[in-house]
């Protein structure tokens, strides 16, 4: 370990536990949660990791109390973080919201199970990535994270802290069951190679200083509790002194940018893989564990002689409308497994403007699809 804290070197660990070292060599000093299957290693990690290095892990009463917790801990200048999964997922979206308006940095972990409901404790879904972009009540910009590995639970952990601070909001990191739960290895680079960045402070002098009158990227600095700032925080409409202004034109104005400076650089923040999609006919749309899967079944369709490629979701929300939009013009058809009913592929299909066909290849049951049944469903297009 290094003196820093971060946990330096190759580990054969798992996502949840990757999870948490990701967030502490992001610089997170501080942990609310409540346990539940199946994200409950990554609280059990940090209550463990955090003493060691002066940070503060709290088991609170419920999700509710956990996310008011870490919103109040970044008002306070400390990083922080929560995690979850579905049916704390669904607790917490009141203070999501509450995050997004007031414009709070923080992580927010989900490790999907299948539900509705208590549903599957212990087994894989991916069910919760439309409640990621619509949960919480009102329009505001949203960023979700989906990695498939336990590699990525670390490297997109740090990557989440890093938008959370630049944007100022809730970023979401929607992992699932079988990503964090299975064990491979995690190289954890040495804290100088690893890129972290800071929220934007405030330039002027105290007396003058409007908490909420946004920079050219539409990102406010941000002044933290203790620092000689006058600093009024509110869930309700505020102006950009911060306080309550109930008006439409206040309104109009504060919840456009809270939508814009996540739409208007989403080309900024938007990751996706890309095979083999040059001469492609078919496209698979796959994100999480099942992109794994659909990796194997277009590598085999390609030894076939089928024209098939994958775009990988590595990032949910902002979703990638222009590269949807452009393969479909070339296209014959997108198929999107998810482990759901049908998700991610409504805004395939969106994107798609009737351009491609769009099929929808769920899966449910708490398991995960074969790759051979990626592989009917491609040639079965293509025949």
């Amino acid at each position: 370990m290094s003196d820093s804290g971060v946990l330096t070197g190759e580990h054969f660990i798992n996502g949840d536990e990757a999870c948490a070292e990701g967030a502490i060599a992001a610089g997170c000093r501080f942990f609310a949660g409540y346990p539940i299957t199946p994200a409950t290693e990554i609280a059990e990690r940090m209550a463990r990791r955090l003493p060691q290095v002066q940070g503060i892990c709290i088991q609170m009463e419920d999700e509710i109390a956990s996310v008011a917790a870490i919103l109040g801990a970044s008002w306070g200048g400390t990083k922080s973080m929560t995690a979850t999964s579905g049916p704390g997922f669904s607790l917490m979206m009141e203070n999501i919201g509450l995050g997004m308006m007031t414009e709070t940095p923080c992580v927010i972990v989900n490790i999907m199970r299948g539900g509705p409901s208590t549903g599957l404790p212990t087994l894989v879904g991916q069910a919760d990535v439309m409640q990621a972009r619509w949960g919480s009540h009102g329009d505001y910009g949203v960023i979700a994270l989906s990695p498939s590995s336990p590699q990525e639970m670390f490297d997109l952990t740090i990557t989440a802290f890093n938008l959370s601070e630049i944007y100022r909001l809730p970023v979401l990191v929607m992992g699932d069951e079988l990503v964090g739960h299975m064990s491979e290895k995690v190289a954890i680079p040495a804290p100088d190679q690893i890129q972290l960045v800071s929220r934007p402070r405030p330039d002027r002098l105290a007396d003058t200083f409007l908490p909420f009158m946004p920079n050219a990227d539409l990102v406010p600095p941000m002044a933290c509790a203790g620092e000689g700032f006058h600093v009024h925080v509110t869930g309700l409409t505020h102006d950009e002194q911060g306080y309550p202004v109930i008006t439409p034109i206040v309104h109009e104005r504060l919840v456009r940018r809270l939508v814009d400076k996540i739409r208007l650089n989403a080309h900024k923040i938007i990751q996706l893989e890309e095979i083999a999609l040059d001469d492609a006919q078919a496209v698979v749309v796959a994100y999480g564990c099942t992109s794994r899967t659909a990796r194997e079944a277009v590598q085999c369709l390609r030894l076939e002689g089928l024209k098939v490629g994958l775009l990988r979701l590595i990032t949910l929300w902002p979703f990638p409308e222009e590269k949807v939009r452009q393969l479909a013009k070339g296209i014959k058809s997108f198929i999107v497994p998810e482990i759901n009913y049908g998700q991610m592929v409504y805004e395939v299909e969106r994107c798609a403007q009737g351009q491609a066909e769009t099929i929808l290849l769920p899966f449910m049951g708490g398991t995960i699809h074969t790759p051979e049944d990626i592989m009917a469903a491609v040639r079965e297009v293509l025949s």
